[in-house]
């Protein structure tokens, strides 16, 4: 399955929407955030708590999954990361409640 190029002959990089887990990672990597880590010392260090979930522009607050979380402490980023997929994606379908997110949920790409 193929995307369409982009149109009118700008050869500059697309934007992308980061959502998610990504957008968790982008945010990581922009704080001094060392691991071993708890809760409190993540939010502490992300300046915009609000992680989009989806491409619609739906957030999710990191404290609120965070808190969803069995985990105060985490020993590296990558678990936290993976603690957190399962919570994104969940709000993620969730939020969806237009017919066509609906749709693109139920489909394999």
């Amino acid at each position: 399955m193929g995307v369409r190029p982009p149109q009118g002959g700008d050869d500059s990089a697309p934007d992308t929407i980061e959502f998610g887990i990504a957008a968790v990672n982008a945010r990581l990597d922009e704080t001094q955030l060392t691991f071993p880590a708890t809760r409190e010392e993540i939010v502490r260090a992300v300046d915009d708590t609000a992680v989009p979930c989806d491409a619609s522009g739906n957030t999710l607050d990191l404290a609120k999954a965070l808190d969803e979380l069995p985990n105060d402490r985490f020993d590296t980023e990558t678990e936290l990361l993976n603690q957190l997929h399962p919570v994104f994606e969940e709000h993620r379908t969730t939020t969806s409640t237009s017919v066509v997110g609906r749709l693109r949920g139920m489909l394999p790409f």
